[in-house]
């Protein structure tokens, strides 16, 4: 035991280093920790650094004068953490440079800036009554569980590496998803990886005591959420009978994808990769039953284009249809009368078409991106030359709410889903009818080769599992894939890859926890960390 002291006292004496520092070196020391803590998320997944960051961040808090002090230290930690999380959103103000590259060192500060303010009512709150011992770690935990999840709600939401995103790799981890739901997962996250360094360094004369209690509060969780995710793996999968898919992926640059001069070739390109296998083989799409693009894969409106629609009546085989991504504009209101054309309304979404080149049934996106699809307050910005990232005059116009199956023939029951939509746990399945598949489809081309893309995807498998339901994904320039209900990706395609997926739609899983009771699930953890915040000082 005396071997061990020098190093149980490592950690008391690095608490009081950390604590003394002042002004903008303690700034730093906040956005330092902050900025390493992004590497424990897709597609690096360095999860232990969170064993190091989060008390450093619990420790700026209780070395605050004050809740103003503390929400200063939780700013600058959140800043970090956000501006490293959200960096490659820039790539997209460079697609059109000449017409947006003036806001791109806004946009990589001001969003950062504005989500930092999330963590810092978190810690400006929880010093406000911030109490001793054990019980202060998991009042810190109850309070940036709160903001991450107020977060994803507030303002349409911006749920983009929500802590818990943490605890879903590897692969078993990440089935603690369709237990609790990744808002679960981040209040738990910040209790496993906060409390470790912390009761090591709280340890005085009670070191014997204090190192058992430290593992079994990071350890033995970690321990039983792979254990139970193993297990969950070996469940048998089946596939559904009589669906062959064919995901296209034809990796469009970006800044071609809306000239006039490529419009046709994008669209010609479509065709052929319809009807080419996997390994660049001509079929026909021979005993394919659906061909899925990407999101607005025709860089025009398709319902106005009798010649688009005939091209694809002549490109699916018998029995086949084509789900895709598409633009639409609605011109005459529910009464039969013709809108004026600054009234027509313009819609994102999936169109299925079938082998006359009829349409089928639809899903208009009800989630739109904030600046990427409408402007929010659009007089006032509009007036200040500000214009949305995405191509088409005016603002997008959401879909019907609350969102309802897509019915797409030959599937089982649907769910639509576009681009960024697939972020928001618990808010997929709105109709109250559980689908059993997920179709969505998307673009990440604006954001390049970065960790934005990656992110994205990763957090869609999460969606799988939290649903218990696969998921069959087309982007336009990757990561287009086949997920199975457990968030394996059975068949993919990586970024900047132009080729086809060719496979089966896996049977859906049995309804999830989380798909059942929800975010209640997260209510109850944050009932029992305050109830434990409560009890604990009095022991």
């Amino acid at each position: 035991m005396v071997a061990l002291s020098p190093l149980r006292s490592f950690f008391p004496r690095l608490r009081e280093h950390l604590i003394a520092l002042t002004g903008w070196r303690r700034d730093l020391l906040a956005v330092a920790a902050g900025s390493a803590s992004v590497m424990a998320f897709a597609p690096i997944f360095i999860w232990p650094l969170l064993f190091l960051t989060l008390p450093v961040f619990l420790w700026l808090i209780d070395s605050s004068k004050g809740w103003r002090s503390a929400g200063r230290a939780g700013f600058f930690f959140g800043f970090g953490f956000f501006f490293f999380s959200l960096f490659w959103i820039g790539e997209a103000f460079l697609v059109e440079a000449e017409r947006f590259a003036f806001l791109l060192p806004l946009a990589i500060t001001l969003l950062p800036a504005g989500l930092a303010l999330y963590w810092a009512a978190a810690a400006a709150i929880a010093r406000k009554i911030w109490p001793t011992g054990l019980a202060r770690i998991f009042l810190f935990a109850l309070t940036l569980a709160a903001a991450e999840w107020l977060r994803g709600h507030l303002f349409t939401g911006l749920p983009w590496n929500l802590l818990g995103y943490a605890l879903t790799f590897p692969l078993p981890l990440m089935q603690a998803a369709s237990l609790v739901g990744v808002y679960g997962l981040t209040a738990i996250a910040a209790l496993i990886f906060t409390a470790p360094l912390v009761v090591l360094a709280d340890a005085r004369d009670t070191e014997r005591r204090a190192t058992p209690i430290a593992l079994g509060i990071a350890v033995v969780p970690l321990v039983l959420l792979y254990a139970w995710g193993a297990y969950r793996l070996t469940t048998p999968t089946a596939d559904v009978a009589g669906i062959n898919l064919r995901i296209v992926q034809p990796s469009v640059p970006q800044r071609e994808k809306w000239m006039a001069e490529h419009q046709r070739r994008i669209f010609a390109d479509h065709l052929t990769l319809s009807h080419t296998d996997e390994h660049g083989a001509i079929d026909g799409a021979a005993n394919i039953t659906h061909i899925i693009w990407p999101e607005a894969a025709m860089p025009f409106l398709p319902l106005e284009h009798n010649e688009a629609l005939t091209a694809i009546a002549d490109m699916l085989p018998d029995g086949a249809y084509l789900a895709t991504g598409a633009l639409r504009r609605e011109m005459i209101d529910k009464s039969g009368a013709r809108l004026p054309l600054d009234a027509h309304r313009l819609y994102n979404g999936i169109l299925v078409f079938d082998t006359k080149g009829s349409l089928v049934s639809t899903y208009d996106k009800i989630h739109l991106v904030p600046f990427g699809e409408y402007l929010p307050a659009d007089p006032i910005l509009t007036a200040l030359g500000l214009k949305k990232l995405t191509h088409g005059q005016g603002a997008f116009t959401p879909g019907e709410a609350p969102r309802k199956l897509l019915p797409v023939p030959g599937w089982p029951s649907t769910l639509g889903l576009v681009c960024y939509e697939a972020l928001f746990p618990g808010a997929v399945v709105q109709s109250g009818e559980r689908p059993d598949a997920i179709l969505n489809v998307t673009n990440d081309g604006w954001f390049g080769n970065t960790s934005g893309p990656r992110q994205h995807f990763h957090q869609t498998r999460v969606r799988a599992v939290e649903e218990g339901v696969p998921v069959v994904r087309a982007a336009n320039n990757g990561i287009s894939a086949i997920i199975d209900p457990y968030g394996r990706a059975e068949k993919i395609l990586d970024l900047n890859v132009r080729g086809v997926i060719d496979g089966r739609l896996p049977v859906a899983a049995g309804a999830t926890y989380y798909s059942l009771f929800g975010d209640w699930i997260l209510l109850g953890i944050i009932c029992a960390y305050g109830v434990i915040t409560v009890m604990l000082p009095r022991r």
